[in-house]
């Protein structure tokens, strides 16, 4: 089994242990997170399931603190009848995550201390620029690097490759790069070898059904993750339902991620920016400070667009995504001032009980007219 340096431990993290190790605690990964209680690893214990404690549990501000898969926590270590403890969770390296599905504003966490996320898609129906340019902004915010990978590339010639190369430049503004592989086919797999490795996280995030389970069988030599492929679908039997960290028989960890329907935003306006470079650079040029690119004169933005120099569909997708990130601001503001009123009349509830305390207290020692 990997010993601890194989899996991305590292100095910064001795350094923040240091604390937990001279009460006696293990350093622990996550492996998997199965609500109720964790799966986690040492090279001392092996695998093992482990339960939070309180402590952590009520400190935590957001479920976004709460350990997740990659995260290296400080462990009690119990007896074979006790369940382990987990006592703390150490700094993250990286972070990668996204707004939780539906209506709320809570961070949700896809994967802890990633070095790279790789993009999985094909490029045929599940190809979607729109949802790619979502997901750069997410990883960009997260510190990890973004990686392409167009799986079951053995349909598309050189032309096509080329061409679909040229229109993901746009989207990923060259911060990302791209590569064509065919998990089923073991064609273009060499090209990824230089993203794993001994201390090396990588987090494999797409849709249900491009390949995900076949491309990490292609990289561990294993069968486990997938089995037959169904004729109809092209899809694989195995369907990921947790968050999962593969270990690798080289070093470094995968995590395996169900099958994304939402990639709603967790990020902020510099993110936004940055990963529209091209727009931002535009409207900086624009004649008035405050243009609302559309029928100001001046407009660098509207002159690109009818140019040809800047498409339609990006403009689109960088305003619905600007009014995502102010509207994501408006809510958490919002639900920062609700939770500050609640503190606050909770304080006041305490404050009264206890003034109630010691009046009822006065007149049990002094009496009623004391």
């Amino acid at each position: 089994m990997p010993e601890r340096s194989q899996l991305g431990w590292d100095a910064a993290f001795e350094e923040a242990f240091r604390p937990h190790a001279q009460q006696g605690l293990l350093p622990a990964i996550i492996v998997q997170d199965n609500k109720i209680s964790y799966l986690v690893y040492t090279p001392e214990y092996d695998y093992q399931e482990a339960i939070l404690s309180g402590k952590v549990w009520h400190e935590a501000e957001t479920n976004a603190d709460l350990p997740a898969v990659g995260d290296w926590v400080a462990l009690e270590q119990k007896e074979a009848s006790e369940e382990s403890v987990i006592r703390a969770r150490l700094p993250r390296r990286t972070c990668f995550s996204r707004k939780i599905p539906g209506k709320g504003t809570e961070q949700q966490v896809i994967g802890a201390n990633v070095n790279t996320v790789m993009l999985i898609t094909d490029p045929h129906t599940d190809l979607n620029t729109r949802r790619l340019e979502r997901y750069m902004m997410i990883v960009n915010r997260s510190g990890a690097t973004p990686v392409i990978v167009i799986n079951k590339s053995e349909t598309l010639d050189a032309d096509a490759k080329e061409a679909l190369e040229g229109a993901l430049r746009e989207v990923t503004q060259e911060e990302a790069r791209l590569h064509f592989v065919s998990a089923l086919h073991a064609e273009g797999l060499e090209t990824l070898s230089g993203y794993f490795g001994p201390g090396k996280g990588i987090a494999l995030v797409g849709s249900s059904g491009v390949g995900k389970s076949t491309l990490i069988n292609a990289i561990t030599g294993s069968e486990e993750w997938t089995g037959e492929v169904n004729d109809a679908t092209g899809k694989g039997r195995h369907t990921t339902t947790w968050r999962t960290v593969v270990f690798l028989k080289d070093g470094g960890f995968l995590i395996d991620n169900p099958g994304m329907r939402e990639i709603q935003m967790w990020t902020d306006e510099q993110s936004l920016r940055e990963s529209f470079r091209d727009i931002d650079a535009l409207a900086t040029e624009c004649q008035f400070h405050d243009c609302k690119h559309g029928t100001d004169r001046g407009c660098r933005v509207r002159a690109a667009l009818e140019a040809g120099t800047l498409s339609p569909e990006r403009f689109e997708n960088y305003l619905q995504l600007e009014e995502e990130v102010a509207h994501l601001r408006f809510r958490q503001k919002k639900r920062r001032m609700r939770l500050e009123k609640k503190s606050k009349r909770e304080k006041s509830q305490v404050h009264r009980n206890l003034e109630d305390r010691r009046d009822f207290d006065d007149e049990r020692r002094y009496g009623r007219d004391s």
